[in-house]
């Protein structure tokens, strides 16, 4: 009797493919650290007592000035967007960065080359989605050496860097709300943010003869 060949076809194994691109993101990541290690061989060091007493007399100035907590944490937040603002062209300049192509990769831009080149810590990036990611701190110069009295204990001293961030992504066509979830202020393990894409905006340009 006749038969019918049947052609044979190779499967690959499941969870090839996931392994792949879950090895890929980790090159990426260890690339992107080494890229904020460059970077940030490339800036002006200034002493870490020194930077974190400076900015503690800044928040006691707010605080004197405003003499209410929820007033003087709306004014870090600003204070630290105008810096954002600024600072992302230094960023962009000195890394030399290509375009990200998702949320969940300016996070990691952001963690790994940002933070490191501007405070030189080493930031870690959890719960990244296409629209949120949060940032956790081990490490945060900004709090060294400081201590919120009871009547303080809702201040949030890191506050500035929840401006940065909106400032900095605001400036690449990413509007985001940014807020401190946890604080080793507050007596967390760690400082933790939270960032929320809100909307993507799209870029005018004007024409010179209108």
């Amino acid at each position: 009797p006749s038969s019918t060949r049947v052609p044979r076809t190779t499967r690959r194994p499941q969870g090839t493919k996931i392994t792949h691109m879950a090895s890929e993101a980790e090159r990426k990541k260890v690339a992107l650290r080494r890229l904020g290690d460059a970077t940030f061989s490339k800036v002006d060091k200034v002493s870490a007592e020194l930077f974190s007493l400076t900015y503690g007399a800044v928040v006691t100035q707010l605080l004197k000035d405003y003499e209410d907590v929820a007033a003087a944490n709306v004014q870090l937040e600003k204070m630290g967007y105008n810096m954002g603002v600024r600072m992302v062209d230094e960023l962009l300049a000195k890394a030399s960065l290509a375009q990200c192509a998702s949320f969940s990769e300016t996070a990691e831009v952001v963690a790994k080359v940002g933070f490191k080149m501007f405070l030189g810590v080493n930031v870690e990036v959890a719960a990244a989605t296409s629209s949120e990611f949060r940032l956790l701190l081990s490490e945060n110069p900004l709090a060294e050496f400081v201590e919120l009295p009871e009547e303080c204990s809702k201040l949030e001293y890191s506050g500035l860097l929840c401006g940065v961030l909106r400032g900095a992504l605001e400036m690449v066509q990413m509007r985001v709300e940014c807020s401190l979830l946890r604080d080793t202020l507050w007596g967390d393990e760690v400082t933790e943010i939270r960032v929320l894409l809100k909307e993507r905006l799209v870029e005018e340009f004007v024409d010179d003869d209108e």
